[in-house]
């Protein structure tokens, strides 16, 4: 069983999430769980540190497009940030960057807001 590391912080006018380690089918309920715990506080600005991320499957992947509907309905904008190269190339085989906001560094991110 592969380990993540989900870290919520609230820093100025958003939440910043911290994902570190595998992000996979069992790993995936932490991250889902807690994106949904921001969606329901009402949340407006999430940035989703991925530094640590090392690896992410399609379930992975799902925690993100699954909450699309929800981010968009709550007009919530949601950044990831520090992607590794080998993530973000996973992310535009599949095309899931044209949904997604990547950005390359945190000050990008936040300009993105």
């Amino acid at each position: 069983m592969t380990k993540v590391d989900v870290n919520v912080v609230q820093e100025n006018d958003f939440t910043l999430i911290s994902v570190v380690g595998e992000l996979d089918a069992s790993s995936s309920i932490e991250l889902d769980t807690e994106l949904q715990e921001c969606i329901d506080k009402g949340d407006k600005k999430l940035l989703i540190d991925c530094v640590g991320l090392t690896y992410i499957s399609s379930a992975g992947i799902g925690v993100f497009t699954s909450r699309l509907d929800d981010i968009e309905k709550n007009s919530i904008t949601m950044v990831l940030f520090n992607v590794a190269d080998n993530i973000k190339s996973v992310f535009e085989i599949l095309g899931v960057d044209q949904f997604l906001n990547l950005a390359a560094s945190k000050e990008e991110a936040i300009n993105i807001l």
